[in-house]
């Protein structure tokens, strides 16, 4: 029986905004920032929302010194891709649960910026057979696809609404959720051009990486690793892979 993994489909790119909402700095920079740094150079607008600061991340510092060196990071690998605005939402690291107030922290995000496009990472049970996800993603990718659907609705969480020309008001215009690194995709992005980026914005992470003590581990190297079977998959040498939940009525793979 043939197992060759189907060829990507080109993720569409008719869009101007998006918001990315990850549980971890560092988590948009396994695969998905190279992607970012191409969407960044057509002109998109795209910001970043951090569920945690990463505090539990390195076993050598303590939490209160360790998020503020990976806020610092996550500042700084955003920039060197494009994005400017990187938001906190100051959930604990390491112990996040889905719930009604996860929910709500991003239908909040989601009504104040407006994207059409919303990024996450895998929520998946694993990211392949035999490599267990993270508790932290999949409460954020579950929360992230209520959230959203949530920030259109004026009667879920109407406490944050206002009737104030500036306030925030419900917000239905998010097309599809992007999740990135899933094993499921079937979409995918070029990012030849923009691999560098992606490796730069990955070695931005370097006190983060230090701290794991993965001896002789190099982005260049993960990095390759993953966007080659993308490119594989696509025609081309590196590219994203990204699995698609449509939010527009009836479904459509084309995201």
């Amino acid at each position: 029986m043939d197992e060759t993994p189907p060829p990507l489909k080109p993720l569409p790119e008719n869009w101007e905004r998006a918001l990315v909402v990850v549980a971890h700095p560092d988590d948009v920079e396994y695969g998905a920032a190279a992607a970012i740094a191409r969407w960044t150079g057509q002109g998109k607008k795209i910001n970043y929302v951090m569920v945690t600061s990463g505090e539990a991340g390195i076993d050598g510092m303590h939490p209160d010194e360790c998020r503020a060196v990976r806020e610092a990071e996550e500042i700084a690998s955003a920039e060197i891709v494009g994005v400017d605005q990187v938001e906190f939402l100051g959930f604990p690291d390491g112990v996040l649960t889905y719930g009604l107030e996860l929910r709500a922290a991003i239908a909040k995000v989601v009504r104040q910026h407006q994207p059409e496009i919303v990024i996450t990472g895998n929520f998946r049970d694993t990211f392949g057979p035999g490599a267990l996800n993270q508790a932290d993603h999949i409460a954020t990718g579950r929360a992230v696809l209520d959230g959203v659907r949530d920030a259109g609705n004026r009667w879920i969480f109407p406490e944050q609404l206002s009737d104030d020309p500036d306030g925030l008001k419900p917000w239905g215009g998010v097309r599809a959720v992007w999740a990135n690194g899933s094993p499921d995709g079937r979409h995918g992005v070029d990012v030849t051009d923009t691999f560098e980026k992606g490796v730069e914005s990955l070695e931005a992470h370097n006190a983060y990486i230090e701290g794991l003590g993965w001896e002789g581990w190099s982005a260049r190297e993960f990095l390759e690793g993953i966007l080659r079977q993308g490119g594989a998959r696509m025609g081309t040498t590196y590219a994203s892979m990204f699995e698609v939940y449509s939010l527009v009525w009836g479904g459509t793979e084309e995201g």
